[in-house]
């Protein structure tokens, strides 16, 4: 499954204000469950800050993906965020971070769910792409950013 059937263009988002990681987590439950109306936004919310106590999300050089499975998700869904000002978000690295990629998957998405990490792991592992998201000057440049090359 590619990034751009998962992501929409109104959900990747440049200059964002996260502020911490819990307001930003909230943030992106609000944008998701404001544009799928079956998903509650304080369920989804409560579903990421409980696989962030798992372990933090962040992978380290200023990227997170904060995941989940929900049971009440029928499809993927995704939210691109290039924060203003970096935030702690308890990443490996220690370093806090600008660049989150949250994402939702059904309940029973499993392989799915593990195929989607696996491909955005491997494309912020790229320095050169990290970089350019960094750059971004508008919403519709990152979300061409994060889905070309697909």
């Amino acid at each position: 499954m590619s990034i751009r059937k998962i992501l929409l263009p109104e959900h990747a988002l440049c200059g964002v204000q996260g502020g911490s990681k819990k307001r930003t987590l909230e943030y992106i439950a609000n944008l998701i469950g404001q544009h799928d109306p079956v998903i509650d936004a304080k369920d989804l919310f409560n579903c990421l800050v409980t696989r962030e106590k798992l372990g933090s999300t962040g992978l380290g050089n200023g990227v997170a993906i904060p995941h989940c499975r929900l049971a009440s998700c029928k499809k993927p869904a995704a939210v691109f965020l290039q924060l203003a000002e970096p935030i702690d978000f308890d990443a490996i690295d220690r370093h806090p971070v600008d660049l989150i990629f949250a994402l939702v998957v059904p309940d029973n998405s499993i392989n799915e769910h593990l195929e989607l990490l696996k491909k955005l792991a491997e494309k912020f592992s790229n320095p050169a792409i990290c970089e350019s998201l960094r750059k971004a000057e508008s919403s519709e440049m990152l979300y061409q950013l994060i889905t070309c090359e697909e």
